[in-house]
């Protein structure tokens, strides 16, 4: 590989950080072509990756408000509430859900193992 393909770290970073900032007034100067490239399948990659938890921490909370509530729930109620059904799809969205729910479900269920 030539010195003009290799592809630095720090600049795929700050190419990156100027895309998701939408701020061009730190790109490197000198980003070669491949660089370029790198940063804009890692920035990407980033955006897919945000969609597909944004996906899932939706379809947890479809899971977990089962019934509209007057006042906010806890999450032991919203977990009274749960249908058996639904637990063991939750338990494959425990990474997207919120802290006090991963909490209340493992208090309940135990927390699921890692894949």
């Amino acid at each position: 590989m030539s010195e003009t393909e290799q592809v630095r770290p720090e600049v795929v970073a700050a190419i990156v950080t100027a895309l998701q900032q939408t701020d061009p007034s730190n790109l490197p100067a000198d980003a070669t072509r491949a660089e370029k490239d790198a940063a804009k399948d890692a920035y990407l990659s980033g955006m897919v990756a945000d969609r597909a938890q944004r996906d899932r921490q939706s379809r947890a909370w479809e899971l977990l408000l089962t019934r509209g509530h007057q006042d906010p729930p806890s999450w032991q109620q919203l977990f009274d509430e749960l249908p058996e059904s639904s637990v063991a799809e939750l338990g494959e969205l425990y990474d997207a859900l919120p802290e006090g729910a991963q909490a209340e479900y493992a208090r309940r269920y135990g927390a699921p193992v890692s894949a």
